[in-house]
């Protein structure tokens, strides 16, 4: 599935969403530029280890750090990429809804949200958590209920088809949903691939629950698509 909106003006220029993106890129820039042993080093302190969130050695920051820097690293252009590519295209209009400073606390608040389901139902594993799935995940939530049949241009196989948001972001926190149910009958408890489903998934009803809390900004003009 690679999703495109169809044309839908946002009637403010989305700052935050165009700085988010360019500060996941720039951090992923320089991950290239270190070593392997570097990079294990760069993820073990500042990705979010399971294990280490219930340490009772580590101090404040040690254990709340990571939960903010751990949205900014990457494990390779894919990764990026991907999340980039979603946080492109679906957070520029809940931007506009919010407003700048409102949508930077929900995107963190909706990544620490991610985080806190996924410890919650996997909480052992010594191997850390990078990505911003999950606080692009609440984005993605934030997006399924506030305009639920703007169209988006969807990539399907070898069909390109304009699907409502609704289908699309429904479909996506369906599978997200099943491989994370697949990840809870495994005996081991990891993820398959070393994605953290559960984060998705907590991200996608984080956002859901936090946009209805933050009120849109002052001064907004109204979508074509309700």
């Amino acid at each position: 599935m690679l999703p495109l909106k169809d044309d839908q003006p946002s009637y403010s220029t989305p700052f935050v969403n165009w700085f988010l993106i360019a500060l996941n890129i720039l951090v992923f820039l320089f991950e290239l530029q270190l070593t392997p042993t570097g990079l294990r080093r760069l993820f073990d302190q500042f990705g979010l280890v399971p294990a280490h969130v219930w340490n009772p050695h580590n101090n404040f920051a040690q254990t709340i750090v990571p939960f903010f820097t751990a949205m900014f690293l990457h494990e390779g252009w894919q990764h990026v990429l991907g999340n980039m590519w979603f946080l492109f295209i679906f957070g520029d209009n809940v931007e506009d809804y919010l407003g700048h400073f409102k949508y930077l606390m929900f995107y963190l608040l909706a990544g620490l949200f991610a985080d806190a389901v996924q410890i919650a139902i996997n909480p052992q594993p010594h191997i850390g958590m990078v990505g911003a799935s999950g606080a692009i995940a609440g984005v993605l939530g934030a997006y399924f209920l506030l305009y639920p049949r703007a169209r988006v241009l969807t990539w399907f196989f070898v069909f390109v088809l304009y699907l409502p948001a609704w289908i699309v972001l429904g479909e996506w926190f369906v599978i997200q949903f099943f491989n994370g149910a697949a990840v809870l009958s495994m005996p081991s408890g990891r993820d398959v691939g070393g994605v953290a489903f559960w984060a998705h998934i907590g991200g996608f009803l984080s956002g859901m629950a936090l946009i209805k809390i933050f009120p849109q900004r002052r001064g907004r003009s109204p979508y074509a698509y309700r």
